[in-house]
């Protein structure tokens, strides 16, 4: 049975109240002063709250501002009884979360259909709220899911990988990888579907599956710019598929210490060598995949050093809005890289901790994925 909460401190207000609105089958419970009333509200979540505006200790627009902030609360439909015809005074109500009005003396047909009508918006944000919750629910499982499919870190020789990932929402496009091809070839990439949610998921899991699962056919695997032509083919844009992704890959010979890359519109990977602070960027030219069809990539190759450190991530780890108006950009981000470098705690648990306190209200604009690898 529905259950409406009668606050007034009107004793005869109380019993209309109650008595008219438990002939249309409602469950009607009965509150004299605001205190009262909201213990009640807190203990029974009623559907709705008839309250009255003005009474001894606290007020019905007090009463009303106190249940709207509650979040269990927040569907239960409001009404205020008031004396009061002034505009001003209605838009008072309606700013302390009041959702409809009933002007003293009661009509009684009037207040059958405003019940009614409040009722029904009850209803319809309570299924609102129910469906969000399953939606909720479902997004957190395919989340769930996300993450079991990227990889681990491997932080023993003779190659350490420590990685991160941070959706800017419960689901994000960024995507990495790492497998052997061989006893000699490690792959190693990283790629950044545009958009977010579900819709820039899904297109970066296909990816994953198909590279781990090498299903591109024709293609030869130890080449990364053959790699990322054959994904860009497989990948083109529609009219009915608007997302495109930008790839850093690359194929490191742990016997010959030779890394051959190639990347796809993404921002360039950092290499720093041992004994040598200072950085080397590692990108080549090409469209993101999925723009062009006739793009074309380039590989480019380097010697790792032993000791090397080797830094693939996304552009959300440097894109981020500072709350001036200004954007952080990736030349600062490679500053503190290099600061970074020097510290003896060089895990990117760490490292993503520092980029956070760039971030003034830590809430991400866009996906953070970051790969870090040590080669010894």
């Amino acid at each position: 049975m529905t259950k409406i909460l009668v606050i007034d401190d009107d004793s005869a207000i109380q019993l209309l109240l109650k008595r008219t609105l438990a002939t249309q089958g409602y469950s009607v419970v009965l509150a004299s002063d605001g205190e009262k009333g909201l213990k009640l509200a807190f203990e029974l979540h009623p559907a709705m709250v008839i309250c009255d505006w003005v009474m001894p200790g606290m007020s019905g627009i007090d009463v009303c501002r106190k249940i709207k902030a509650t979040p269990e609360l927040a569907t239960t439909f409001f009404i205020l009884l008031t004396s009061l015809g002034s505009v001003s005074d209605r838009v008072k109500g309606l700013d302390a979360g009041a959702d409809d009005f009933l002007c003293k003396p009661i009509d009684m047909y009037e207040l059958k259909a405003r019940v009614r009508a409040g009722l029904r918006l009850h209803q319809l944000n309570h299924d609102l709220k129910l469906q969000k919750q399953l939606l909720e629910s479902e997004l957190a499982e395919a989340a769930e899911y996300v993450n079991s499919i990227l990889p681990e870190p491997a932080l023993e020789p003779p190659i350490a990988i420590d990685l991160h990932f941070l959706p800017s929402r419960q689901l994000g496009g960024d995507g990495f990888d790492y497998y052997w091809l061989d006893r000699e070839h490690l792959v190693i990439y990283l790629l950044d579907v545009s958009g977010h949610g579900l819709r820039a998921a899904l297109p970066s899991l296909s990816v994953i599956n198909l590279l781990r699962s090498r299903s591109l056919t024709k293609v030869n695997y130890y080449k990364p710019s053959e790699v990322l032509q054959r994904l860009n083919e497989s990948f083109q844009m529609t009219a009915r598929n608007d997302k495109y992704f930008t790839i850093w890959y690359g194929v490191y010979n742990s016997r010959s210490r030779e890394l051959i890359y190639a990347s796809a519109g993404h921002p360039p990977a950092i290499l720093f060598s041992e004994g040598d602070r200072r950085q080397k960027r590692l990108k080549t030219s090409g469209f993101p995949v999925g723009m062009f069809l006739d793009a074309e990539y380039a590989d480019a190759c380097c010697q790792i050093d032993s000791g090397a450190s080797l830094y693939i991530f996304s552009d959300g780890i440097y894109e981020i809005d500072r709350g001036n108006g200004n954007i952080w950009s990736l030349d600062e981000f490679i500053s503190l890289l290099e600061d970074y470098q020097k510290g003896s705690d060089r895990s990117v648990k760490n490292l993503v901790e520092r980029i956070k306190i760039h971030n003034n209200n830590y809430n991400l604009e866009d996906d953070l994925s970051v790969i870090q690898i040590t080669f010894y």
